[in-house]
């Protein structure tokens, strides 16, 4: 009788499971600082991960298509994404903060107030676009030439570069918005936003690229279109949920007025957030031109390993985001020692998938690489960079999520600094040294990235464990 009564009750834990994760996908009205630790990152982590795997699915898929137009085309994408990082990196500062207000605000029971800073971000999100749009669309060519672009390039890849940053308005609201659903503890429909986005992106790609029927073929330039209709969607999805409400977060008609004090408190937040990316994506644009100075295999190799680190590295990113809205919120509610046990266990689950990675990344680099291209020296060159990436990433999971920590409590300005120093006064200098002075070519620089991103993350780890984040104001 005692065994049948443990095996009736046996799947009991699997209709919890399935309850867990069917919550998680949907979304819950869940209280974050006050449910089980284990169940919050499960609710937050799992909408996070599905979010990011698609847009890093995205990528791959991208940049799949792309290469079947050669590796000038591939590196046309590459060159044009050490501008769109930049933009990426002031729209992504700007989401850290957005991220860290709303949830403090949350955590306070401030509903009132999180709506306010909505709005307010999404005007920040509109300006900050404009002179981004004006140099796309007049200089495109010069903005690739710039960047060391073959003839190729420039003559036929510029209405890439024109769409991508053109529109870049859309891509900031989609960065920001979800950002604020994000530290709403609304990450589910961050995550159906983004699969709306994306999906449509896989969809309309090889269509625009390729043309079929009335839809003519559009080469590169029809992958920007395809990206831009997509997310345009995706946004106007957002704003719509936004006004109508999720589980966590309402923006009222009443609220669309600007306020200052709010705008500026985003601002202040944000500055070192921007500060942070603008200093890991520029040290990422140093590094393309000295690629493009050994050669346009060098940079497709580059760009196409990118997209394949993109897609590994986005499930580690929403973990890590999950403890950004964690810290947020349960410092907005006065319990910094269970913001604190929210990083150590999602580092250890970071770290965890990471290691099986790297794994895939030692042992499978070149077949990897071979999914994307035919040409193997980029295969080789890209597969190089993967290997020594695989060296790095039992530290890279634990520094993702401490600096989502650091970023979570509304603390943006540490990282800057530490990114500061391990980037620009180590990172380039080196890479720089080893690439062209000492003639390692592309494994220089590779390596350098290897050496700064390995020491950065152990620096941050040690730097959060001392514990200064928990007092940080927002």
């Amino acid at each position: 009788m005692e065994n049948e009564n443990v095996i009736a009750e046996a799947p009991a834990p699997k209709r919890s499971l399935w309850r867990a994760l069917n919550d998680a996908i949907r979304g819950t009205d869940a209280d974050y600082t006050k449910i089980d630790l284990k169940k919050a990152i499960f609710l937050l982590a799992v909408p996070m991960i599905l979010e990011l795997v698609m847009e890093s699915t995205f990528a791959v898929v991208d940049i799949y298509f792309v290469g079947k137009l050669g590796s000038s085309a591939v590196a046309t994408v590459g060159l044009t994404e050490t501008y769109l990082f930049l933009l990426y990196s002031i729209a992504m500062g700007l989401a850290m903060a957005v991220t860290a207000i709303i949830a403090r605000r949350i955590g306070e029971k401030n509903k009132d107030e999180a709506g306010k800073s909505a709005v307010q971000a999404i005007f920040l999100s509109i300006l900050i676009s404009l002179p981004f749009a004006i140099a796309g669309i007049f200089f495109s060519k010069e903005l690739l030439g710039l960047m060391g672009a073959d003839e190729w390039a420039i003559e036929n890849g510029y209405g890439y570069t024109q769409w991508m940053l053109g529109a870049n308005g859309i891509i900031i609201l989609l960065f920001v918005i979800n950002a604020i659903f994000r530290g709403a503890g609304d990450a589910a429909i961050a995550m159906r936003v983004l699969w709306i986005a994306n999906g449509l992106n896989i969809i309309l790609d090889p269509l625009f690229i390729f043309g079929w029927g009335p839809i003519p073929a559009m080469g590169i330039e029809g992958a920007a279109i395809a990206t831009t209709t997509g997310r345009g969607i995706a946004v106007g999805i957002q704003l719509w949920t936004l006004f109508k409400g999720g589980k966590h977060i309402q923006v009222l008609m009443s609220q669309i007025t600007w306020n200052a004090k709010v705008i500026m408190n985003i601002i202040k937040t944000s500055v070192g957030g921007v500060g942070q990316m603008i200093v890991t994506m520029t040290s990422w644009i140093f590094l393309m031109r000295i690629l493009a100075d050994v050669g346009s295999e060098a940079v497709a190799g580059a760009t196409i390993a990118l997209r394949v680190m993109l897609f590994t590295l986005m499930p580690a990113w929403g973990l890590s985001n999950a403890a950004a809205t964690l810290v947020g919120q349960n410092l907005g509610a006065g319990s910094p020692d269970r913001a604190e046990a929210s990083v150590w266990k999602i580092g250890f689950y970071n770290m965890i998938f990471l290691v099986a990675v790297s794994f895939a990344y030692f042992f499978f680099n070149e077949q990897l690489m071979g999914i994307f291209t035919a040409d193997q020296r980029v295969i080789e060159i890209g597969g190089e960079w993967l290997q020594i990436l695989s060296y790095s990433y039992f530290v890279y999971g634990w520094w993702m999520v401490s600096v989502q920590a650091f970023n979570g409590s509304g603390d943006t300005q540490t990282p800057t600094k530490i990114n500061l120093v391990f980037f620009w006064l180590i990172q380039i200098p080196l890479a720089y040294l080893l690439a062209l002075e000492w003639n390692w070519a592309h494994s220089g620089v590779f390596w350098a990235v290897f050496f700064s991103e390995t020491a950065v993350g152990l620096f941050t780890l040690w730097l959060f464990k001392k514990g200064k984040w928990k007092t940080t104001e927002v």
